[in-house]
């Protein structure tokens, strides 16, 4: 529903951050990594990536300061046994670099570090983050330049439209990094046309 918001920061803290765009005030969770950047940031004009969250008794929405953070987000949370609020302790504790990092060298003991995280979630989140993102050939296609997610955002959004089920072409499109021999990256027409060849 929300793809971003910008605006003038009115409120900061650690948790939260209140941006106020048009004169209406949005209150975005935030994690400490996210308060960082904000921080450092023109309070004048600011911009979160966002993830609203709707459950029966509340609606939560949560800010990234990158796409980058925003895709690990939302990884985190489609693993079993990790909530919003535990994803965002995660990524307060580490940055996206040092979770990819601990995921690609099978870090377990690294994640179980982060507060809330027993040894049996660490290893789930591991394993099924190391399936989601890949650990060989370079930096994952899921958490990796804003350029490469905006093309990969794209690609998906069509796919789904043409009827291909959400969680396939996710599955599909987080399985590799969608670049050609020479480095340079795919283009979304490129992408769409190899996922209509594997799906």
């Amino acid at each position: 529903m929300y793809e971003y918001i910008c605006g003038r920061l009115a409120s900061l803290e650690p948790t939260q951050a209140v941006i106020d765009c048009g004169g209406v005030g949005y209150l975005l969770e935030i994690s400490l990594n996210t308060y960082e950047a904000l921080r450092k940031a023109d309070a004048a004009q600011v911009k979160l990536y966002a993830h609203l969250v709707v459950r029966e008794d509340a609606q939560q929405l949560f800010g990234f300061s990158d796409m980058a953070e925003r895709e690990m987000f939302r990884l985190l949370v489609s693993i079993s046994g990790v909530g919003n609020q535990t994803a965002r302790v995660m990524l307060s504790s580490l940055t996206v670099d040092e979770l990819r990092t601990a995921v690609q060298t099978q870090d377990v003991k690294k994640v179980q570090r982060v507060k809330g995280i027993g040894a049996k979630t660490a290893q789930r989140i591991v394993l099924e983050l190391a399936d989601k993102i890949g650990v060989v050939g370079g930096q994952p296609f899921a958490v990796g330049g804003t350029q490469v997610n905006q093309t990969r955002d794209e690609a998906m959004t069509a796919l789904t439209m043409l009827g291909f089920p959400k969680p396939a072409v996710e599955k599909l499109l987080m399985s590799a990094d969608w670049r050609h021999p020479d480095g340079s990256p795919m283009t979304v027409e490129e992408i769409i046309k190899e996922g209509l060849r594997r799906l």
